[in-house]
């Protein structure tokens, strides 16, 4: 099994700026939010510009203030374009970048390894639940 080098990995980090320490951070956070990596894959899929519309619909479960959000904060990142075009009603396209896809070919490694360690993850799920617990990391559905 390949192994972590903890020292050479804080030894890169520590030549950063204080400001380049915090956009990593930044960008290590965004990254692992909800919708982001759904979001650029469904860019990447996809191959051409999407309207927001089709992004959204794209996107399963997510909600059109979280896409907007998501889409914002990828836009800041260069890791998706956002063209609006001069048009009644307004068109506006989003596009994967090159950093984005940069991106996404390092994370598909990750992506895989989930999905070939589903029953491990389904298996440890059960045990915690065995054993009395539940998981406080979400809130029980309230009915309307």
């Amino acid at each position: 099994m390949k192994q972590i080098d903890w020292e050479a990995a804080n030894a890169l980090c520590d030549k950063l700026s204080p400001d380049q320490d915090l956009l990593v951070r930044e960008i290590v956070t965004q990254i692992s939010e909800k919708w982001t990596l759904w979001t650029m894959s469904v860019l990447a899929q996809a191959g051409v510009p999407m309207r927001f519309s089709r992004v959204l619909e794209a996107v399963e479960g997510v909600s059109q203030k979280s896409l907007t959000k998501t889409l914002r904060q990828l836009e800041k990142a260069g890791l998706v374009t956002r063209v609006v075009f001069a048009e009644v009603p307004p068109r506006v396209e989003y596009r994967i970048t090159g950093l984005g896809k940069d991106l996404l070919i390092q994370l598909h490694p990750v992506w895989l390894w989930t999905v070939a360690n589903v029953k491990r993850f389904q298996t440890a799920r059960s045990k915690y639940a065995g054993a009395g617990r539940t998981n406080h990391w979400t809130k029980p559905r309230v009915p309307h």
